[in-house]
C-alpha cells in the first residue's frame, strides 16, 4: 500500500505540476488540500482539477473566518507591516495552511505533507518551520525546490502532460491572494526599474481612472478589532470584503516594494491590499488617541518585531505567544470610530473619536477654555534641561565641524 502525502494545492502552476511529479518521484498517493482564505476562486473546479491531474483525493476547507479571527486581526492589532510596507497577507496565510495540512495528514493517515514553495522564497521556511513545530514526525516535501525546472520548463512540463494551468509563457505572473491582500511577482516585475503594467492589477483601479469625488468611510473598532463599516455592524469577513471592493475602486492599496527576503536576497514584490491599507491606517489613528506616548513608543518596537516573526515563519513560537499577549493588553482601550477619505489612490485619516480618548480639548486649545497651566512650564523646562546645562558648563560643547575633523 502506497504511503500518503497531503499537498497544499492552490490550482496554480507549481502545485498542479507537483501532483504528478510527487506521484512519479516518490511513488506516493497525493491528497490535495485546498484552503479557502478568501481568494474568490471556484473551489469546486479546483477540487475537480486536482482529481483530474492525479490526486487520489481532494479536500477543500473554508478557513476565511479562522484566518481573519486568529491571524489577520491579531496582526492588525499589532500594526504589523514588514519593512513598513507589506501587510503580510501571504505570510499570515501560511501558518494556518500548515496547521490545516497537519490536521489533514493526521486525519488521512499520511506520512508526509507537501507544498509548492521554491528554494528561493520565504514560504518554504514558513511551511517547513510551522510543520516542524506542530508535527515534527511528518516529512515535508517541496517539489519546486527539488526538480530544478525553470518557470518556462514547468509550463512545458504541464503542457506535455496535459495539466491545465492559469499561466502562459506570455503572462508568467505568480499570484497569491487571500482576504488580506494579493501578491504578484515574476515576469516583467523582476525588473525593479519597470513600472508594473496595469494588467498585473486585479483589485485596484489605476488612481488616474478612480472617481474624481472623494468617498468618506467610517470604521468602528472595539478593543482594536474592526466591527463596523459606515455605521453597519458586519462580520469580519464581510467587512474586509466590502473594504477591499470600496477602497480598490478608489485605487487604494497598491504597494511596490523591494524587500529583503529571509533567505538573503532582495526581491521586487507588488501587492494589492485595499482593506489592509485602510484598516491599518485607521487602527493606528485610533491608537494615537487612546494610548499614552510611552505605550505608542514601545508598541512601535513590538510591531516591527511582530512583523518579523510573521514574515520569518515563526508564528508557532513562544516569542510570538509572549508578544501576542502584550499586544492584546495594549488594545483594551482602543475603541472608537475613525473617518477616512478615499481619493485617487490615497486613504487619508480625517477624523477620529473615542470614549477612551486621551485627547483633552481643554488642554490642547489655545482659545477660550484653555485649562493648561502655562506658569508651570518654566519650572518643568528648568528640570528637564538641567542635565544639558550642567554638561555644557563643565565639559563644553564641541561643534559638528570639530567632531568631523577629529579635533
Amino acid at each position: 500500500m502506497a504511503e500518503k502525502v497531503v499537498l497544499a494545492y492552490s490550482g496554480g502552476l507549481d502545485t498542479s505540476v507537483a501532483i504528478r511529479w510527487i506521484a512519479k518521484r516518490y511513488h506516493m498517493d497525493v491528497i490535495a488540500l485546498t484552503v479557502d482564505l478568501g481568494s474568490e476562486r471556484d473551489m469546486p473546479s479546483i477540487q475537480q482539477k486536482a482529481l483530474n491531474v492525479g490526486a487520489v483525493k481532494a479536500l477543500v476547507v473554508d478557513a476565511k473566518e479562522l484566518f481573519v479571527k486568529h491571524f489577520v486581526f491579531p496582526a492588525l492589532q499589532a500594526d504589523a507591516l514588514y519593512e513598513g510596507q507589506y501587510p503580510l497577507a501571504t505570510a499570515l496565510g501560511r501558518p494556518l495552511i500548515a496547521k490545516l495540512l497537519v490536521e489533514a495528514a493526521k486525519g488521512e493517515g499520511a506520512q508526509a505533507v507537501a507544498h509548492g514553495s521554491t528554494g528561493k522564497g520565504n514560504d518554504q521556511v514558513r511551511f517547513d518551520v510551522s510543520v516542524s513545530a506542530l508535527a515534527p514526525h511528518l516529512k515535508v516535501i517541496a517539489p519546486a525546490r527539488e526538480w530544478g525546472m525553470t518557470r518556462e520548463e514547468e509550463i512545458a512540463y504541464a503542457q506535455k502532460h496535459d495539466i491545465p494551468i492559469p499561466v502562459t509563457a506570455g503572462s508568467p505572473y505568480s499570484i497569491d491572494e487571500n482576504l488580506w491582500g494579493r501578491s504578484i511577482e515574476c515576469g516583467v516585475l523582476e525588473d525593479p526599474w519597470a513600472e508594473p503594467p496595469e494588467e498585473a492589477f486585479a483589485w485596484t483601479k489605476s488612481p488616474k481612472d478612480a472617481p474624481d469625488e472623494p468617498r468618506y468611510v467610517e470604521i468602528g473598532f472595539e478593543r482594536g478589532i474592526p466591527v463596523s463599516f459606515d455605521g453597519r455592524e458586519l462580520d469580519s469577513v464581510s467587512l474586509i470584503q466590502g473594504l477591499n471592493e470600496l477602497a480598490g475602486e478608489h485605487g487604494v492599496g497598491r504597494i511596490d516594494h523591494v524587500e529583503n527576503r529571509l533567505v538573503g536576497i532582495k526581491s521586487r514584490e507588488v501587492y494589492e491590499a485595499p482593506a489592509a491599507t485602510v484598516l491599518l491606517k485607521a487602527h493606528k489613528a485610533l491608537e494615537a488617541m487612546t494610548l499614552s506616548r510611552d505605550q505608542l513608543r514601545f508598541k512601535e518596537r513590538v510591531a516591527a518585531e511582530y512583523a518579523e516573526i510573521i514574515y520569518n515563519g515563526l508564528w508557532f513560537t513562544a516569542l510570538h505567544q509572549d508578544l501576542a499577549a502584550y499586544v492584546v493588553s495594549t488594545q483594551r482601550h482602543v475603541t472608537g470610530t475613525v473617518r477616512l477619505k478615499l481619493l485617487k489612490g490615497n486613504a487619508t485619516v480625517v477624523g477620529r473619536k473615542s470614549s477612551k480618548s486621551l485627547y483633552s480639548f481643554g488642554l490642547a486649545t489655545y482659545d477660550k477654555g484653555d485649562e493648561f497651566d502655562q506658569s508651570a512650564s518654566p519650572g518643568f523646562i528648568h528640570i528637564w534641561g538641567l542635565p544639558v546645562k550642567t554638561q555644557a558648563q563643565i565639559q563644553g560643547l564641541e561643534q559638528p565641524e570639530d567632531l568631523a575633523g577629529g579635533r
